[in-house]
């Protein structure tokens, strides 16, 4: 069986034979996540209805890789974007720009801060991985990647997508996209 939570496997599961502990232990967990698919149906009825208006959440799903759900991670997790004057300042919150080490005339630049909001990271990286390689974002992960390694490509165009979110959310519209698709 390959899918227990479908209508089959969730006939198989009743007719299963089982020790009377073990049956109750299935019946239990099998309540427990009856009621956990609840709320998670109802939290994601309330996320769409709240976002379906929102101007930057249909702009940024115009990106190659962004979906519906890491559309909304980006518009709870940044919040109200006409705080971050610039797009860089953004992708500075967000912990995607680099160390940089100044004394005199000697300068070190490292990895990533990594000092702003995981969650903006992780789906920045997330969206990038699924991103077309023929797209602008999928060209600057494997140009970069193939100079100087491929998680390196993957920071470098995940901090390119958070400056494009930013136009997106502030402006509704990303026109840079919209220039190259006409």
């Amino acid at each position: 069986m390959t899918d227990l939570f479908a209508a089959r496997g969730q006939g198989l599961l009743q007719r299963v034979t089982l020790a009377p502990a073990f049956h109750a232990r299935l019946d239990s967990a099998r309540r427990l996540i009856d009621a956990l698919d609840f709320e998670v149906e109802l939290f994601t009825k309330l996320a769409s209805g709240r976002l379906r208006g929102h101007p930057g959440y249909t702009a940024i799903q115009t990106i190659s890789g962004v979906g519906p759900v890491l559309a909304a991670v980006f518009v709870a997790e940044i919040g109200e974007v006409s705080r971050f004057r610039r797009a860089a300042q953004l992708a500075s919150w967000a912990g995607l720009t680099p160390k940089h080490h100044e004394s005199d005339t000697t300068v070190h630049r490292g990895a990533i801060t990594k000092q702003g909001r995981r969650l903006v990271r992780w789906a920045a990286v997330e969206a990038i991985q699924r991103t077309d390689k023929h797209g602008r974002l999928g060209q600057v992960r494997d140009r970069i990647g193939a100079r100087r390694g491929t998680n390196i490509g993957k920071v470098a165009a995940a901090r390119e997508l958070v400056e494009l979110i930013h136009y997106g959310l502030r402006d509704g519209e990303i026109r840079c996209l919209n220039h190259r698709s006409a």
